[in-house]
């Protein structure tokens, strides 16, 4: 996503910050406009967790050009102690040690240069504890 579109997503992408519906309660990540629960749309800002367990995952073995460098990739959907589900790249582990259940903590880190002014996008990752 082009840097003038990233800017919008920072706070979800820094801090993971999802929304919560203030009439039925169901925590939305990324954040949405309308509770697909309820139809609510009226919603209070919240942190979710920074550690959960590898719910499921897969490995990308042919990624788009611009990340070809990191192949394989290890993608996972992660189920964080709220119980709330995202997905997110597994970083700094090899494809063999990633598995199911495994506790992972959220971490920061680089997704890729934009353009030839280097223009760095940063976004959240999960690394396997331990």
């Amino acid at each position: 996503m082009p840097v003038q579109r990233f800017r919008p997503y920072t706070a979800q992408r820094y801090r993971l910050e999802a929304k919560k519906c203030k009439k039925c309660g169901k925590i939305h990540f990324p954040p949405r406009l309308v509770c697909d629960k309820c139809g609510g749309r009226d919603f209070e800002t919240v942190i979710l967790p920074e550690r959960g367990k590898i719910f499921t995952y897969t490995i990308v073995r042919l990624p788009a050009d611009e990340f070809k460098y990191y192949k394989p990739i290890p993608v996972a959907i992660v189920a964080l102690e709220n119980g709330v589900k995202i997905m997110g790249q597994i970083t700094d582990a090899d494809i063999q040690d990633v598995k199911i259940g495994q506790p992972v903590h959220f971490v920061f880190r680089k997704m890729r240069e934009e353009g030839k002014r280097g223009l760095i996008q940063y976004s959240y990752k999960f690394k396997i504890d331990g």
